[in-house]
């Protein structure tokens, strides 16, 4: 890649980036604008799949709201991403959960990792 186009890409990522991985429960902390006030919303769920590389990086995070599928995608260097926080790791074979989406209730759980 041109170095101009990764010098401005390294400009604009964080120094800090979350570490989880596809299958992990996730809660992340998305910022707000509403007029001129702000506010921090929480999203929690079951981490479907993360793709791209350098700043333009993203996951998508899927939950079940009053039984409907909803799923959001981030990048990971987006400053309206205030912070991303680990709940539980899971433990799966596959980098992109997909099949998750036709499944309902407790076949749609995640294993767990026992550390």
């Amino acid at each position: 890649m041109n170095k101009i186009i990764e010098e401005i890409e390294s400009a604009q990522k964080k120094e800090t980036v979350p570490q989880f991985n596809t299958g992990d429960t996730v809660r992340v902390h998305n910022r707000i604008k509403e007029g001129n006030r702000e506010r921090v919303q929480i999203f929690e769920g079951t981490v479907l799949k993360i793709q791209g590389g350098g700043s333009r990086q993203t996951f998508t995070v899927r939950k079940e709201s009053s039984g409907i599928g909803v799923e959001k995608t981030w990048p990971i260097h987006s400053p309206n991403v205030e912070k991303v926080e680990v709940v539980r790791r899971g433990k799966v074979r596959r980098a992109k959960l997909t099949y998750l989406r036709g499944l309902t209730g407790k076949k749609a759980k995640v294993k767990e990792i026992m550390r």
